[in-house]
């Protein structure tokens, strides 16, 4: 049988999660058909500089990005995250097609109901630009599905939106870290982000979840902490993308991950990562929800008395690490694989 046409339309320039999220996706859909990447210059980023994980991945795989198409044209299209066309009014790309899949890797709404970004004009702009039989919006967990869900309540959708029934989730294929029997945890901790406000809890809560008395502060991603002199002794405040990942994960033990209050992630892609290298992360109760017991939920206040509780018993950091690990085994290529590869090669309704 021919194999079906993936068309992969994304900014290949996001910093974050997105661009890891697109390149493990590309190593599996690879395998589920004949694949091309088309890369959107959109007016959210300057110049043509390729995410470095995103580069990595299509060396690795031969695929050369087409910059700006005329025509996108595929049985099934897949465009990775809406929000990049939030700065303009028109998608010049035409898209052909019998399923377009949007992949929602931003909440729809923020906590309170407040819209994210301006989720109609970027759709709108896709829905001018397209022609297919089925358009769905994929959101990437749970939380994110009900952010998408009730924003789509809310509008008239002429276009026919449909909610895909099961989340396009991010593929965590990471290697397991190796055993380490008799390892001691330190209080090690460290937190990875891209820069924006949005990704910061307030200086009082930094303060709380990286303290004077820990053994390492390390913060990677604190460009606007440096900019604004809001640098403390006891912080290793570096900015994004100035250390190797591998690196960052390798000098701490607890990963503490808390955001602004008016934003949440819609997956956390980057406690995936240091799950995946097995590290102990510590986040908010929404965060952690796509993680079950592999993620601890908790406040700023309690970050404290967990990290001591658990340098102070190695076999409790040793059991939640693992935990971490084996959560990440529902996100791996092999179920996305399964879950996804009748509706890519025949565009079939999803069954559980």
């Amino acid at each position: 049988m021919t194999q079906p046409t993936l068309a992969y339309v994304v900014d290949p320039r996001f910093p974050g999660g997105t661009s890891a999220a697109v390149a493990a996706e590309l190593a599996v859909a690879c395998r589920l058909g004949r694949v091309s990447l088309h890369a959107i210059e959109s007016r959210m980023f300057a110049g043509r500089s390729v995410s470095p994980v995103l580069e990595e991945r299509l060396m690795t795989l031969g695929l050369a990005p087409t910059w700006n198409s005329p025509v996108i044209g595929a049985d099934r299209v897949i465009l990775h995250n809406p929000s990049f066309l939030r700065f303009q009014d028109r998608l010049e790309s035409r898209i052909l097609c019998h399923d377009l899949v949007v992949v929602t890797h931003e909440n729809f709404l923020r906590p309170g109901g407040e819209a994210a970004f301006d989720v109609a004009t970027c759709l709108g702009q896709i829905e001018g630009a397209s022609l297919c039989s089925r358009r769905w919006l994929a959101p990437v967990s749970p939380a994110n599905r009900a952010t998408v869900g009730d924003w789509l309540k809310g509008q008239a959708n002429p276009a026919g939106w449909r909610l895909l029934p099961w989340d396009w989730f991010n593929i965590c294929d990471f290697t397991p870290p190796p055993p380490r029997p008799g390892h001691v945890p330190q209080d090690r901790r460290g937190r990875l982000s891209r820069p924006g406000a949005e990704k910061f809890p307030s200086l009082d809560d930094l303060d709380r979840c990286f303290p004077p008395h820990a053994a390492a502060n390390v913060i990677l991603g604190g460009d606007r902490l440096l900019d604004a002199g809001r640098d403390r002794p006891h912080w290793r405040l570096l900015p994004f993308g100035s250390m190797p990942v591998a690196d960052f994960f390798a000098g701490i033990d607890f990963m503490v991950y808390f955001t602004a209050p008016t934003w949440r992630e819609s997956f956390g892609r980057v406690l995936a990562e240091a799950m995946g290298t097995g590290k102990v992360v510590l986040t908010d109760a929404a965060t952690a929800a796509p993680f079950g017991d592999g993620a601890i939920a908790c406040t700023p206040a309690e970050v404290d008395g967990i990290i001591a509780g658990m340098t102070a018993r190695p076999d409790l950091y040793a059991a939640q690490a693992a935990r971490g690990v084996e959560c990440l085994r529902a996100y791996s290529g092999a179920e996305f694989a399964r879950r996804y590869s009748g509706f890519i090669a025949g565009g079939r309704e999803i069954a559980a």
